[in-house]
C-alpha cells in the first residue's frame, strides 16, 4: 500500500480506501487525450502517477477557492482532508 501524510493534518492516506472514491475522478483524469468543452476546451490532466503532495495541495486549492474550476470546486468542495489523502494515496502509486 502506498501511503502519504496530508501535509498540516498528518492524515495518513490510504490508497485502498483512495481506489473506492476515485469513481469520480477516473471519468475525466483517467481517459487518455480527454478534453473537456466546459467551461472551456481544454486538456484534462492525467494524475496517475503524480506526487501525492500536490494531489492533495490541487484539491485543497480547489476547495479553498484558490484555483478556478466548476467541476474541480464541486468536487473538492465535498472532499474531507482524509478523502483527498487516500485520493492522493491511491494516484500517486497508480500510473495511469
Amino acid at each position: 500500500m502506498f501511503a502519504t501524510a496530508a501535509a498540516a493534518q498528518n492524515v495518513v492516506g490510504n490508497a485502498a480506501a483512495g481506489k473506492q472514491k476515485a469513481s469520480m475522478c477516473i471519468g475525466c483524469h483517467a481517459v487518455p487525450g480527454y478534453r473537456t468543452a466546459y467551461p472551456k476546451v481544454y486538456h484534462v490532466p492525467k494524475i496517475g502517477g503524480q506526487q501525492p503532495e500536490y494531489i492533495i495541495a490541487a484539491l485543497k486549492e480547489y476547495k479553498d477557492g484558490d484555483r478556478w474550476h466548476p467541476s474541480m470546486r464541486a468536487i473538492a468542495g465535498s472532499l474531507t482532508d482524509q478523502d483527498m489523502a487516500d485520493l492522493a494515496a491511491y494516484f500517486g502509486g497508480h500510473k495511469q
